[in-house]
C-alpha cells in the first residue's frame, strides 16, 4: 500500500480551488553572470491582487491532465502539470489528477504568473493529500522548477537573491502613498534569456538598489521612486518601442513615476488615492491599452502595514 492509499475518502472526493497572485519587482538588481550560466540577483518582490485561480479534482486514470482557458498553455510542459508531476514522481504517488486553469495574469509578462502557478500547485496538493512534505522539500522541488516558484511558496514582500531562489521573508511594510498599483502590459512578449544577453557591464549593480529599498521598508522610512532600480529597464526601452512608447504614456497620463516589473514588458505605477489610480487607468484604456488596477498584498492573508 502507497502513502497515496491512506488519504482520506473524504480528500479524494473534494474538489479544490486555489489563487494563484502575480508579482511585481520593486527593485531588481542583476549583479553579473555566475558560473552555471544564471545571472545572480538581488530582487525585492511583492504579491499583488491580480491573480489565476486554479481548480483541482481527481482523475481516475494515473496521470496528470490539464485544461487552460489559454488553450496554448493546455500542454504537459506547463509548469503547473510538471510541479504535480514532481510531487507524484518524489512521492511514488499514483493518484491521477484533473487541473483546470483559468488565467488572469498576463502571460510572459514579468508578473511570474506561471511560476505562481507552480507554487500554488505544490502547496495545493500538500495540503490537500495531507502529504509528508516539508516546507524545505517544497523549496527543493520549487528551486529545481524555476528560480521565482520558491518565492511564491510564501508570497508577500521578499527579498530574493541568488538566481532567485533564496528567500528573506520581510515584515508586510508598505508606505501609504503607494497603496494603490497601476500596471500596463504592452501588446508584446519578451523574452528573458535574450534581454538578460543583452545586458551590458553597465548594467550590471552590486545589490545596493535593493539593500536600500529593503532598509527603507522595513525601518518605515521614505522609499522614493528614483531608488526603484531595475538592471533590466534600460535594455528593455532601448529594444522593444513599444514598451518606451508605454513607458511615455503612462507618464502622460499622469502617473508621477514608472517602473519595469522583472524582465517586462509590464510597467507599473503607485498610487496615493483610488481616484488618482483609476484617472490613470481609464485613461490609458481608452488608448487601447491593457491595464490592471491592484494593490500589493501580505503572505496567508495577513495585513499590510503602512506607513
Amino acid at each position: 500500500m502507497t502513502r497515496d492509499d491512506h488519504a482520506s475518502s473524504e480528500a479524494i472526493n473534494k474538489v479544490r480551488f486555489v489563487r494563484s497572485y502575480a508579482k511585481i519587482n520593486l527593485t531588481l538588481d542583476v549583479l553579473g553572470k555566475r558560473p552555471d550560466g544564471y545571472h545572480e540577483l538581488a530582487t525585492i518582490m511583492q504579491t499583488i491582487d491580480l491573480y489565476d485561480t486554479l481548480c483541482f479534482s481527481i482523475l481516475d486514470e494515473d496521470r496528470v491532465s490539464m485544461v487552460c482557458n489559454r488553450p496554448e498553455l493546455s500542454n504537459e510542459h506547463n509548469l503547473v502539470v510538471r510541479a504535480a508531476q514532481a510531487i507524484r514522481q518524489k512521492l511514488g504517488l499514483i493518484r491521477g489528477l484533473a487541473i483546470e486553469l483559468n488565467k488572469r495574469i498576463p502571460v510572459a509578462a514579468g508578473l511570474g504568473g506561471g511560476s505562481s502557478n507552480a507554487a500554488a500547485t505544490l502547496l495545493a496538493l500538500q495540503h490537500w493529500w495531507q502529504l509528508p512534505l516539508s516546507m524545505h522539500d517544497l523549496w527543493e522541488i520549487a528551486s529545481s522548477l524555476g528560480s521565482d516558484i520558491p518565492f511564491f511558496l510564501t508570497g508577500g514582500l521578499a527579498l530574493c537573491e541568488g538566481r532567485g531562489e533564496q528567500i528573506t521573508p520581510l515584515a508586510a511594510h508598505w508606505p501609504a502613498p503607494m497603496r494603490w498599483l497601476v500596471l500596463l502590459k504592452p501588446a508584446i512578449s519578451v523574452s528573458t534569456a535574450t534581454v538578460f544577453r543583452q545586458l551590458t557591464a553597465s548594467d550590471y549593480s552590486n545589490g545596493s538598489w535593493s539593500r536600500a529599498a529593503e532598509t527603507a521598508l522595513q525601518t518605515r522610512s521614505a522609499l522614493h521612486p528614483d531608488d526603484l532600480y531595475n538592471s533590466l529597464e534600460r535594455g528593455v526601452l532601448e529594444q522593444y518601442p513599444e514598451v518606451a512608447q508605454a513607458h511615455t504614456d503612462m507618464l502622460q497620463a499622469g502617473a508621477s513615476f514608472v517602473r519595469l516589473s522583472g524582465s517586462g514588458p509590464t510597467l507599473f505605477s503607485t498610487f496615493a488615492t483610488l481616484p488618482a489610480a483609476t484617472r490613470v487607468q481609464q485613461h490609458l484604456q481608452a488608448r487601447g491599452y491593457e491595464v490592471y488596477l491592484t494593490r500589493p498584498i501580505a503572505a496567508n492573508n495577513s495585513e499590510i502595514s503602512f506607513f
